[in-house]
């Protein structure tokens, strides 16, 4: 990949103060005056303030990035510390774009912080991306991600991609312009349940730092025009082999958004596009699903011997060491999924499918209303659910 232009034109100077905080860039000869400034000049954007988003957001400010946008909804949990490190214990609860913004301050007061404190969607997304020169994406959901590239491509925005999920991690540059998109490389979501989010499978918290700060890198690199930009190549971080290899990614002439003859020519509906459970699970969940008041009655009337039925935990056996709803039965759902639970499953008491939220759940309820278990329903809202409203005596995660 030839090396691309500066992203940004440098600013007029660096003040005295500036020239002290970033002499050790100043320094090396491939930054420089000129490229500190560029930094300072730049207009950086990254979409949440989490795993990924917490050490890109603090090492752009310490690199001495101008003006750094946060796109960020939600706040502060305790479950959110091990990993994400611009929050501290006394934030717990505080608006995580809020909580950001102040340890940024912290660590750079000449960098100015703008909130974006909503969802991202169709509706705001052009104008907020309008703002900035780059975007850092540390999304953990397909269908933001889906949402990012193609409103990117459309504006002509380069873009820094970053995936984590338990030990492992992905780094890419898309920029439609000058190479290959995010569809270029992953053409359509994976099914439905197919792929654990962070929250269902888990991370090891040190891989956001890893990640988060190679994503920085490319930024920088894109800001001041130095150095072999990620545009065109798929890095893979494998931590528990400290290994790092890197695939080539090809534009596709045939990309529905970028490629010669685009069949998406504007913002789609992301959620339909990438599902957040099969057809097969929605249908069957229609009817079918029981709240976890619901659940906590029925489990009373069992206990009293007016109402026989056997719940059936389909999380993975960690998850079920760390909470659980009194009297399930642990099956996980690859069991389902390979055909091997049918033959534990009760055939005469009604069965009761929870997992942590309910997506997994409404997985395992269609292969067993396939199988003939017609009268099976499942907890909409699952373990989560049941520790906010029944039991908030046992931890959350």
């Amino acid at each position: 990949m030839p090396q691309l232009p500066p992203l940004v034109e440098p600013a007029d100077e660096l003040t005295i103060d500036e020239v002290r905080r970033y002499s050790r860039h100043l320094i090396i000869p491939e930054v420089g005056m000129a490229g500190q400034k560029r930094l300072k000049n730049a207009k950086v954007l990254v979409i949440g303030a989490g795993g990924l988003g917490s050490p890109a957001l603090l090492y752009l400010a310490a690199a001495g990035v101008g003006t750094l946008g946060i796109v960020e909804f939600d706040t502060v949990d305790e479950s959110n510390l091990q990993r994400q490190i611009i929050h501290g214990q006394s934030d717990v609860g505080k608006s995580k774009a809020q909580s950001a913004k102040e340890s940024i301050l912290e660590t750079n007061p000449y960098t100015n912080v703008v909130l974006h404190e909503t969802r991202l969607d169709n509706d705001n997304v052009f104008e907020i991306f309008e703002q900035y020169d780059l975007i850092v994406d540390g999304t953990d959901n397909f269908a933001t991600r889906y949402l990012v590239n193609d409103a990117a491509v459309l504006l002509g925005k380069p873009y820094v991609w970053g995936s984590i999920f338990r030990f492992d991690g992905q780094i890419s540059v898309f920029w439609a312009e000058h190479g290959p998109c995010y569809r270029c490389l992953y053409p359509e979501p994976p099914p439905p349940g197919m792929v654990p989010s962070c929250a269902e499978g888990g991370v090891l918290g040190v891989l956001c730092a890893s990640v988060g700060a190679a994503q920085v890198t490319e930024a920088i690199k894109l800001l001041t025009g130095i150095g072999d930009v990620s545009l065109g190549r798929l890095n893979i971080y494998e931590a528990l082999d400290l290994n790092w290899r890197a695939l080539k990614v090809r534009k596709d002439p045939n990309c529905a958004i970028c490629g010669e003859n685009p069949t998406v020519t504007e913002l789609i509906d992301y959620e339909n596009f990438c599902g957040a459970l099969t057809e097969e699970a929605a249908d069957a969940a229609v009817g079918s699903t029981i709240s976890v008041k619901t659940l906590s009655e029925w489990i009373k009337l069992k206990d009293n011997g007016e109402k026989d039925f056997q719940l059936i935990d389909v999380r993975e056996p960690n998850e079920y060491e760390i909470n659980r709803i009194p009297g399930s039965v642990l099956i996980p759902k690859d069991q389902f999924l390979t055909g091997a639970a049918l033959e534990k499953l009760p055939q005469d008491k009604q069965l009761v499918f929870h997992c942590k939220s309910g997506v997994r759940s409404a997985e395992v309820l269609a292969i067993a209303k396939a199988a003939g278990f017609a009268n099976a329903v499942h907890v909409g809202g699952g373990v989560v659910a049941w520790v906010d409203q029944i039991d908030p005596s046992q931890p959350a995660y």
